[in-house]
């Protein structure tokens, strides 16, 4: 089983979104949020969260980049079941057990994503709002395949 961790190469993400995403959390699209936006909504950092902005399971913010990475069974439970309560806090789902399913479908669409995927493959998404409401593509970055014995400094230090 595989789902996607956010990943941070600098500082940028804690400027351009209201609230980022810590580093390591698990991630989703989180394309929901922005289901019933229109071209008003979309200012500010509001609109970087829409334009390319992952979900983390957390904290509940924003992240640009996320990385594939392995994931246990027990994980996956435990996200459905805090995604789901975030449906029934901040969206205002009926309750918990009303909301698990469609918690499972966003957790099980990101296990798509990343299955086909090697580990520290990287995902952006980018999102545009048309007619027919938001539209989200996928971009994929293949971990390279140099090893770190490339990039090393071999050599003694003087003690």
């Amino acid at each position: 089983m595989k789902l996607a961790r956010a990943i941070h190469f600098d500082e940028s993400d804690m400027n351009v979104f209201q609230s980022p995403a810590r580093t390591g959390e698990w991630a989703i699209s989180g394309g929901f949020e922005f289901s019933n936006w229109g071209e008003a909504d979309l200012t500010g950092k509001a609109r970087q969260a829409f334009a390319n902005g992952w979900l983390g399971l957390e904290t509940f913010g924003r992240v640009t980049f996320v990385a594939v990475t392995a994931i246990e069974p027990g994980e996956i439970e435990a996200l459905t079941e805090a995604l789901a309560a975030h449906f029934v806090a901040v969206y205002g789902a009926p309750s918990v057990e009303a909301a698990r399913g469609v918690a499972a479908e966003e957790i099980a669409h990101m296990q798509a994503l990343c299955e086909d995927h090697a580990p520290n493959t990287l995902l952006t998404v980018q999102r545009s709002l048309g007619e027919t409401g938001v539209r989200e593509q996928f971009r994929y970055i293949e971990p390279s395949d140099a090893g770190l014995e490339q990039f090393a400094i071999h050599g003694e230090l003087d003690g």
